[in-house]
């Protein structure tokens, strides 16, 4: 009897089976042979990444910087002065008070003129209540405009907020108006002290 070859597969040379088998092998070993290939050009380009510094846990890692908390926190503090000095404060109305008390003993001591007495109890009050009003004016004036020249000193790449922008200038419209109507109240052009005579 004659000895029988048999393939790698285990089917004898020949047959159709053995074709069949071997058509098998063959798409399996190019299926392996791509898979390596894809496995290759993904290590690859990881390994280009990593050269690059394209890592994305690298950028992941990085603090997100200034929130313009900060900047926020001041457009409502110049906004909020500017009211304040529209509307009179509680420090502008103690001192004016006190103004009118000093003015009070100061005419009744002496013999002082009518327009005198009138300057010292109600003049003064009145200019000592349009100085604290300026004076909150201007500081809602002052914040407002460093709020408004704060990115030009910061992080370009970082515009600042609409909101805080409105705020600010709304804070700096409410000073210079403040500051002007206490001008005009303590030079009595604005609701200035009746004729004595």
């Amino acid at each position: 009897m004659g000895t029988k070859t048999v393939d790698e597969t285990g089917a004898e040379p020949g047959t159709e089976a053995a074709e069949v088998t071997a058509e098998a092998t063959e798409g399996a070993s190019d299926d392996r042979a791509s898979d390596m290939t894809k496995t290759d050009a993904v290590d690859e380009t990881a390994a280009r990444d990593a050269e690059d510094g394209d890592d994305t846990d690298a950028v992941a890692d990085v603090p997100a910087g200034p929130t313009g908390v900060g900047q926020g926190a001041g457009a409502v503090v110049s906004a909020a002065l500017g009211l304040v000095s529209l509307t009179g404060s509680w420090i502008g109305t103690v001192a004016g008070a006190r103004q009118n008390l000093v003015g009070q003993l100061e005419s009744s001591a002496g013999s002082a003129s009518v327009a005198e007495q009138i300057q010292a109890v109600y003049g003064d009050a009145w200019q000592t209540t349009a100085l604290w009003g300026g004076l909150f004016a201007l500081a809602a004036l002052v914040t407002g405009v460093v709020v408004l020249a704060r990115p030009a000193f910061g992080s370009p790449a970082r515009p600042q907020a609409p909101w805080i922008k409105s705020v600010s200038w709304a804070g700096v419209a409410l000073g210079v108006i403040g500051l002007l109507l206490a001008v005009l109240k303590y030079t009595d052009a604005l609701l200035g002290l009746p004729s004595a005579g």
